[in-house]
């Protein structure tokens, strides 16, 4: 049987994966010791200032990175529960189906 199948363990691992990938980047953000470095009278005013520049944008595109990749993960999470919660449903209600219902043959209708 052919279409569309969803596997809630590959949901959540892969909601995991996402949230693990924000702390790994957490852990190689930016250091600020090496745009300390590159302060005047280390570096040239115009050097300093670049970098400068460059570090408060490298910290706010980390910023909303991980805060994405967070978001991702909670609506992946969100996602895989749902699709157990409906597969839950079904199965509920085709076992009533089967239990309650009753088989009559096309001569007795």
């Amino acid at each position: 049987m052919g279409g569309f199948r969803i596997d809630p363990e590959s949901i959540d691992g892969s909601s995991h994966i996402l949230a693990e990938l924000a702390g790994l980047l957490h852990e190689g953000r930016l250091d600020g010791d090496l745009a300390t470095m590159a302060r005047v009278p280390r570096s040239h005013p115009d050097v300093a200032r670049e970098v400068l520049k460059f570090s408060a944008f490298a910290d706010d595109q980390w910023r909303d990175l991980v805060a994405l990749l967070g978001a991702l993960a909670v609506k992946l999470k969100a996602t895989g529960e749902e699709v157990v919660h409906i597969d839950n449903q079904i199965r509920d209600e085709l076992e009533k189906f089967l239990a309650e219902g009753t088989y009559v043959s096309p001569e007795e209708r």
